[in-house]
């Protein structure tokens, strides 16, 4: 059992990282395609530099060993930005598979990633 959760965790933590990075590096970088996505969603350019740069961050602090209230700000961080995204799409009538197959899969890799997370990795709680 052990072993099928740390497949899980790395597999959901990797499809994530690479995800969360990609989409980050190209919001920094102003990429067209970023660029017209953010403007048909009605969101300042510069937003981009926001959440590129968050993403960014958030990918190192949940590969980096140690830090473990840091990673679960940025597993919170990663949910709500992608939350967040299926709502701007819906909310300027984007129903297409194109604009919300990303959050939603994005969503799903924070989930399991966070949930199959190894113990040294979460936040001890006391009873």
């Amino acid at each position: 059992m052990e072993k099928r959760n740390k497949i899980i965790y790395w597999i959901a933590t990797g499809l994530l990282a690479f995800g969360m990075l990609q989409s980050g590096v190209f919001a920094v970088i102003k990429s067209k395609i970023w660029v017209d996505l953010i403007s048909s969603l009605g969101y300042p350019i510069y937003f981009l530099y926001i959440l590129g740069i968050w993403k960014i961050l958030g990918v190192i602090a949940i590969l980096v060993p140690r830090f473990k209230l840091v990673k679960e700000w940025a597993y919170a961080g990663f949910f709500f930005a992608m939350s967040g995204a299926i709502f701007s799409h819906l909310a300027v009538g984007d129903y297409s598979i194109k604009g919300l197959i990303g959050p939603v899969f994005q969503i799903l890799f924070i989930v399991l990633s966070w949930y199959f997370r190894p113990a040294d990795r979460k936040i001890a709680v006391e009873n």
